[in-house]
Protein backbone atom coordinates (compact mmCIF):
# COMPACT_ATOMS: atom_id res chain seq x y z
CA UNK A 1 0.00 0.00 0.00
CA UNK A 2 2.98 2.25 0.75
CA UNK A 3 4.42 1.72 -2.89
CA UNK A 4 1.17 2.46 -3.86
CA UNK A 5 0.57 6.09 -2.09
CA UNK A 6 4.22 6.74 -3.00
CA UNK A 7 3.74 5.99 -6.88
CA UNK A 8 0.50 7.85 -6.80
CA UNK A 9 1.88 11.14 -5.82
CA UNK A 10 4.48 11.58 -8.42
CA UNK A 11 1.54 11.97 -10.63
CA UNK A 12 1.00 16.05 -10.44
CA UNK A 13 -1.36 18.58 -12.48
CA UNK A 14 -0.27 21.61 -14.63
CA UNK A 15 -0.69 25.20 -13.74
CA UNK A 16 -3.51 26.75 -16.78
CA UNK A 17 -3.06 30.15 -17.73
CA UNK A 18 -6.63 31.74 -17.84
CA UNK A 19 -7.94 34.75 -19.12
CA UNK A 20 -11.81 34.48 -19.40
CA UNK A 21 -14.56 34.06 -16.75
CA UNK A 22 -17.21 31.50 -16.37
CA UNK A 23 -20.32 29.72 -14.21
CA UNK A 24 -19.05 26.32 -13.61
CA UNK A 25 -21.68 23.77 -15.09
CA UNK A 26 -21.03 20.65 -13.37
CA UNK A 27 -7.17 28.91 17.19
CA UNK A 28 -4.44 31.44 17.59
CA UNK A 29 -1.95 31.50 14.78
CA UNK A 30 1.28 29.14 15.28
CA UNK A 31 3.85 30.98 17.18
CA UNK A 32 7.61 31.07 15.48
CA UNK A 33 7.99 30.95 11.73
CA UNK A 34 7.31 28.38 9.35
CA UNK A 35 8.72 28.38 5.78
CA UNK A 36 5.53 27.54 3.32
CA UNK A 37 4.78 24.96 0.64
CA UNK A 38 5.37 21.39 1.46
CA UNK A 39 5.68 20.08 -2.43
CA UNK A 40 7.30 21.78 -5.73
CA UNK A 41 5.01 22.97 -8.64
CA UNK A 42 3.96 20.08 -10.60
CA UNK A 43 4.63 18.97 -14.09
CA UNK A 44 2.68 15.65 -14.53
CA UNK A 45 -1.31 15.13 -14.35
CA UNK A 46 -2.69 12.63 -12.42
CA UNK A 47 -4.81 9.27 -13.99
CA UNK A 48 -8.18 10.03 -13.93
CA UNK A 49 -8.54 7.30 -11.32
CA UNK A 50 -6.42 8.62 -8.70
CA UNK A 51 -7.92 8.12 -5.50
CA UNK A 52 -6.19 11.00 -3.73
CA UNK A 53 -7.24 13.23 -6.03
CA UNK A 54 -11.05 12.63 -4.83
CA UNK A 55 -10.62 12.77 -1.31
CA UNK A 56 -13.10 14.95 0.56
CA UNK A 57 -11.98 17.17 3.20
CA UNK A 58 -14.30 16.34 6.74
CA UNK A 59 -11.48 17.97 9.13
CA UNK A 60 -11.28 21.62 9.67
CA UNK A 61 -7.99 23.28 7.61
CA UNK A 62 -4.42 23.58 9.41
CA UNK A 63 -3.78 27.16 9.85
CA UNK A 64 0.05 28.77 10.64
CA UNK A 65 1.91 31.95 10.77
CA UNK A 66 4.35 32.20 7.84
CA UNK A 67 6.78 35.08 8.47
CA UNK A 68 8.11 35.80 4.93
CA UNK A 69 8.96 38.36 2.80
CA UNK A 70 6.86 38.20 0.16
CA UNK A 71 7.89 41.46 -1.05
CA UNK A 72 8.79 45.11 0.84
CA UNK A 73 5.37 45.24 2.14
CA UNK A 74 4.82 41.98 2.99
CA UNK A 75 6.47 40.27 5.39
CA UNK A 76 3.96 37.64 6.25
CA UNK A 77 1.01 35.68 6.00
CA UNK A 78 -1.68 33.25 7.49
CA UNK A 79 -1.70 29.98 5.74
CA UNK A 80 -4.82 28.32 5.77
CA UNK A 81 -3.91 24.47 4.04
CA UNK A 82 -6.61 21.59 4.06
CA UNK A 83 -6.04 19.16 6.18
CA UNK A 84 -5.43 16.94 3.62
CA UNK A 85 -3.41 18.60 1.61
CA UNK A 86 -0.12 16.71 2.06
CA UNK A 87 -1.63 13.72 1.41
CA UNK A 88 -3.40 14.28 -2.11
CA UNK A 89 -1.80 15.40 -5.65
CA UNK A 90 -4.90 17.48 -6.17
CA UNK A 91 -4.76 21.14 -6.61
CA UNK A 92 -6.89 23.55 -4.48
CA UNK A 93 -9.04 26.87 -5.29
CA UNK A 94 -6.99 29.96 -3.66
CA UNK A 95 -8.88 32.50 -1.94
CA UNK A 96 -6.66 35.85 -0.55
CA UNK A 97 -8.10 37.39 2.15
CA UNK A 98 -6.94 41.01 3.11
CA UNK A 99 -7.39 42.20 6.40
CA UNK A 100 -8.20 46.08 7.39
CA UNK A 101 -6.20 49.23 8.51
CA UNK A 102 -6.39 47.75 12.33
CA UNK A 103 -3.87 45.12 11.52
CA UNK A 104 -1.25 46.42 9.58
CA UNK A 105 1.99 44.75 11.06
CA UNK A 106 5.55 43.50 10.38
CA UNK A 107 4.35 39.83 9.48
CA UNK A 108 6.72 38.48 12.05
CA UNK A 109 6.01 39.72 15.84
CA UNK A 110 2.60 41.37 15.04
CA UNK A 111 2.02 39.11 12.53
CA UNK A 112 -1.42 37.23 14.80
CA UNK A 113 -3.44 40.14 14.44
CA UNK A 114 -3.82 39.00 10.69
CA UNK A 115 -5.75 36.20 12.10
CA UNK A 116 -8.04 38.33 14.36
CA UNK A 117 -10.36 39.16 11.60
CA UNK A 118 -12.22 38.34 8.34
CA UNK A 119 -11.58 34.24 7.21
CA UNK A 120 -8.41 33.65 9.23
CA UNK A 121 -10.40 34.09 12.07
CA UNK A 122 -13.12 31.67 11.31
CA UNK A 123 -10.90 29.09 10.66
CA UNK A 124 -8.91 30.00 13.50
CA UNK A 125 -12.07 29.37 15.35
CA UNK A 126 -12.55 26.19 13.59
CA UNK A 127 -15.91 28.17 12.17
CA UNK A 128 -14.87 27.65 8.19
CA UNK A 129 -15.80 24.92 6.75
CA UNK A 130 -13.36 21.68 5.63
CA UNK A 131 -15.38 21.31 2.54
CA UNK A 132 -18.13 23.10 0.33
CA UNK A 133 -20.23 21.57 -2.51
CA UNK A 134 -20.99 23.15 -5.58
CA UNK A 135 -22.72 21.73 -9.13
CA UNK A 136 -21.87 18.63 -7.43
CA UNK A 137 -18.66 19.06 -6.68
CA UNK A 138 -16.61 18.92 -3.62
CA UNK A 139 -14.13 21.97 -3.05
CA UNK A 140 -11.45 23.14 -0.35
CA UNK A 141 -9.96 26.19 -0.70
CA UNK A 142 -6.15 27.32 0.21
CA UNK A 143 -6.45 30.30 2.01
CA UNK A 144 -3.93 33.07 1.89
CA UNK A 145 -4.12 36.12 4.73
CA UNK A 146 -1.27 38.75 3.95
CA UNK A 147 0.12 41.29 6.55
CA UNK A 148 0.29 44.07 4.79
CA UNK A 149 2.97 46.49 6.78
CA UNK A 150 1.85 49.96 5.18
CA UNK A 151 -1.18 50.69 3.35
CA UNK A 152 0.36 52.65 0.14
CA UNK A 153 -2.27 53.00 -2.56
CA UNK A 154 0.70 53.04 -5.50
CA UNK A 155 1.61 49.54 -4.28
CA UNK A 156 -1.80 47.99 -3.42
CA UNK A 157 -1.98 46.06 -6.96
CA UNK A 158 1.33 45.08 -7.01
CA UNK A 159 1.14 43.75 -3.73
CA UNK A 160 -1.63 41.55 -3.84
CA UNK A 161 0.02 40.37 -7.45
CA UNK A 162 3.01 39.12 -5.78
CA UNK A 163 0.91 37.53 -3.13
CA UNK A 164 -0.76 35.94 -5.77
CA UNK A 165 2.85 35.07 -7.44
CA UNK A 166 3.98 33.16 -4.31
CA UNK A 167 1.28 31.13 -3.41
CA UNK A 168 1.39 29.31 -6.92
CA UNK A 169 5.11 29.03 -6.63
CA UNK A 170 4.67 27.48 -3.24
CA UNK A 171 0.94 25.46 -3.59
CA UNK A 172 -0.79 23.46 -5.56
CA UNK A 173 -2.96 26.62 -6.72
CA UNK A 174 -5.93 25.67 -9.41
CA UNK A 175 -5.50 28.90 -11.56
CA UNK A 176 -8.69 28.83 -13.15
CA UNK A 177 -10.13 29.52 -9.29
CA UNK A 178 -8.58 31.98 -7.90
CA UNK A 179 -10.67 34.44 -5.69
CA UNK A 180 -9.87 37.88 -3.62
CA UNK A 181 -11.76 39.20 -0.72
CA UNK A 182 -11.10 41.89 1.97
CA UNK A 183 -12.78 44.44 4.43
CA UNK A 184 -12.26 47.96 4.90
CA UNK A 185 -8.87 48.70 3.49
CA UNK A 186 -9.05 44.80 2.43
CA UNK A 187 -12.00 45.67 0.73
CA UNK A 188 -10.35 48.79 -1.36
CA UNK A 189 -7.15 46.56 -1.84
CA UNK A 190 -9.97 44.01 -3.59
CA UNK A 191 -11.45 46.63 -5.53
CA UNK A 192 -7.92 47.97 -6.50
CA UNK A 193 -6.31 44.77 -7.66
CA UNK A 194 -9.58 43.79 -9.62
CA UNK A 195 -9.27 47.15 -11.51
CA UNK A 196 -5.95 46.54 -12.91
CA UNK A 197 -5.67 42.36 -12.69
CA UNK A 198 -9.39 41.04 -13.28
CA UNK A 199 -8.63 39.03 -15.74
CA UNK A 200 -6.34 36.68 -13.25
CA UNK A 201 -9.23 36.12 -11.11
CA UNK A 202 -12.66 34.10 -11.11
CA UNK A 203 -14.60 35.97 -8.41
CA UNK A 204 -14.10 39.16 -5.88
CA UNK A 205 -16.03 39.72 -2.57
CA UNK A 206 -15.43 43.14 -1.59
CA UNK A 207 -16.60 44.02 1.77
CA UNK A 208 -17.49 47.73 3.11
CA UNK A 209 -13.92 48.62 0.61
CA UNK A 210 -11.88 51.59 1.67
CA UNK A 211 -11.74 52.69 -2.56
CA UNK A 212 -13.24 55.48 -4.91
CA UNK A 213 -15.61 54.20 -7.51
CA UNK A 214 -13.12 54.69 -10.90
CA UNK A 215 -14.48 54.42 -14.05
CA UNK A 216 -11.16 52.89 -15.58
CA UNK A 217 -11.08 50.23 -13.24
CA UNK A 218 -14.68 49.25 -13.24
CA UNK A 219 -14.23 49.07 -16.95
CA UNK A 220 -11.40 46.81 -16.49
CA UNK A 221 -13.60 44.58 -14.30
CA UNK A 222 -16.69 44.65 -16.76
CA UNK A 223 -14.60 43.78 -19.91
CA UNK A 224 -12.75 41.07 -17.92
CA UNK A 225 -16.88 39.55 -16.82
CA UNK A 226 -15.32 39.42 -13.57
CA UNK A 227 -18.32 38.35 -10.80
CA UNK A 228 -18.69 40.80 -8.07
CA UNK A 229 -20.47 40.51 -5.09
CA UNK A 230 -19.81 43.30 -2.30
CA UNK A 231 -21.21 43.62 0.34
CA UNK A 232 -21.97 47.38 2.57
CA UNK A 233 -23.86 48.98 5.55
CA UNK A 234 -25.90 51.48 4.90
CA UNK A 235 -25.26 53.20 7.90
CA UNK A 236 -21.57 52.87 7.64
CA UNK A 237 -20.03 55.75 9.18
CA UNK A 238 -16.40 54.91 8.87
CA UNK A 239 -16.15 53.93 4.82
CA UNK A 240 -19.48 55.45 2.60
CA UNK A 241 -21.64 52.96 1.70
CA UNK A 242 -21.39 55.19 -2.09
CA UNK A 243 -17.94 53.19 -2.83
CA UNK A 244 -19.67 49.93 -3.05
CA UNK A 245 -23.18 51.16 -4.64
CA UNK A 246 -20.64 52.95 -6.90
CA UNK A 247 -18.58 50.48 -8.34
CA UNK A 248 -21.46 48.16 -8.92
CA UNK A 249 -23.06 50.73 -10.93
CA UNK A 250 -20.07 51.46 -12.86
CA UNK A 251 -19.74 47.99 -14.28
CA UNK A 252 -22.77 47.20 -14.97
CA UNK A 253 -23.25 50.34 -16.89
CA UNK A 254 -20.98 48.64 -19.02
CA UNK A 255 -23.09 45.99 -19.27
CA UNK A 256 -21.06 43.04 -18.77
CA UNK A 257 -22.35 39.45 -19.13
CA UNK A 258 -22.22 38.46 -15.53
CA UNK A 259 -23.64 41.79 -13.55
CA UNK A 260 -22.28 42.86 -10.63
CA UNK A 261 -24.04 42.29 -7.23
CA UNK A 262 -24.31 43.99 -4.15
CA UNK A 263 -25.66 43.24 -0.71
CA UNK A 264 -26.70 46.22 1.37
CA UNK A 265 -28.20 46.04 4.88
CA UNK A 266 -29.66 49.46 6.23
CA UNK A 267 -27.56 48.94 9.90
CA UNK A 268 -24.64 47.37 11.06
CA UNK A 269 -22.23 50.46 11.16
CA UNK A 270 -18.76 49.38 9.56
CA UNK A 271 -18.61 45.86 10.65
CA UNK A 272 -20.53 43.99 7.54
CA UNK A 273 -17.59 41.29 7.28
CA UNK A 274 -19.17 39.20 10.33
CA UNK A 275 -22.37 38.44 8.34
CA UNK A 276 -21.12 38.52 4.34
CA UNK A 277 -18.03 35.98 5.46
CA UNK A 278 -20.57 33.67 7.67
CA UNK A 279 -20.84 30.71 6.28
CA UNK A 280 -24.15 30.02 6.89
CA UNK A 281 -25.51 33.51 5.59
CA UNK A 282 -26.88 32.86 2.40
CA UNK A 283 -28.52 34.54 -0.69
CA UNK A 284 -30.31 32.42 -3.38
CA UNK A 285 -28.62 29.42 -1.58
CA UNK A 286 -25.42 30.50 -1.73
CA UNK A 287 -22.77 31.46 0.74
CA UNK A 288 -20.19 34.31 -0.37
CA UNK A 289 -18.15 31.31 -0.58
CA UNK A 290 -19.98 28.76 -3.12
CA UNK A 291 -21.10 31.67 -5.05
CA UNK A 292 -17.64 32.62 -5.83
CA UNK A 293 -16.82 28.17 -6.34
CA UNK A 294 -19.22 28.85 -9.06
CA UNK A 295 -16.82 30.50 -11.42
CA UNK A 296 -13.52 29.85 -13.55
CA UNK A 297 -11.20 31.76 -15.30
CA UNK A 298 -10.91 30.19 -18.38
CA UNK A 299 -9.16 31.05 -21.84
CA UNK A 300 -11.17 32.95 -24.12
Amino acid sequence: MKNAIKYLLIFLVPVVTVTACKKDTEEKPTEGTEKPGTKPPPTTPPPATNPYNNIVETKAPVQKAITYNVNTNIGGFQQALPYLYDSTTKRYPLLVFIHGIGELGDGSTQLYNAANVGVASLIRNKLFPANFVVNSKNYSFIVISPQIKKWDYKTVAKDINDMINYAISKYRIDTTKMYVSGLSMGGGYTWDYAGVYASRLAAIAPICGASGPNDAKAKVMATANLPVWAFHNNDDGTVTPANSTGYVNKINSYNPAIKAKLTLWPTGGHDAWTKALNPKYKENNLSVYEWMLQYSRTKK
